[in-house]
């Protein structure tokens, strides 16, 4: 199973933010285009999800997710420190600072992508955003080892598991 780059908590993300202070605040998506700078936070949210996987494991998962748009006021640019402002306004909502912050953007379809990293340059800070994948959560019940040892499936037709 491929590992995918850890997202950066609220608390990293905050940090970053206040180092950046004054900067530009950008947004790069997997494919490495930036978005226009002139994006708007829209909302700060935390998202719970309570859910079943394949196995009948019964599982939870929380995030923040912040959604952000590209408006038409092409000469609005968000400020690092702004954008922390706006986080400590959402932080009873959210009500911890470990959660994985994912952004929810159109792009040009509404997707949500995990912040992956960030990088602070001369006159802007910008938010690598990250692919999210799926993957069977029961490969214990769907794939005894030995299948998964003779053809390196992680998910076979018939198996019984998806």
């Amino acid at each position: 199973m491929k590992l995918s780059p850890i997202p950066l908590t609220l608390q990293q993300l905050v940090e970053a933010l206040n180092k950046a202070d004054g900067r530009i605040v950008r947004f790069e998506l997997p494919t490495t285009t930036l978005l226009s700078p002139h994006v708007h936070v829209t909302e700060v949210a935390r998202i719970d999800k309570k859910f079943v996987d394949c196995g009948g494991t019964l599982r939870t998962d929380s995030s923040c997710r912040l959604q952000i748009y590209q408006a038409d006021d092409t000469e609005h640019r968000i400020t690092a420190a702004k954008f922390a402002q706006i986080l400590a306004k959402g932080a009873g909502v959210l009500s911890s600072a470990t959660l994985p912050v994912e952004v929810e953007v159109e792009a040009p379809y509404l997707s949500v992508f995990p912040i992956n990293a960030q990088r602070i340059e001369e006159k802007q800070i910008i938010l690598s955003l990250g692919m999210r994948h799926t993957a069977c959560l029961a490969e214990d019940v769907c794939f005894p080892a030995s299948l998964q040892a003779k053809t390196g499936a992680t998910c076979a037709p018939g198996s019984g598991c998806c």
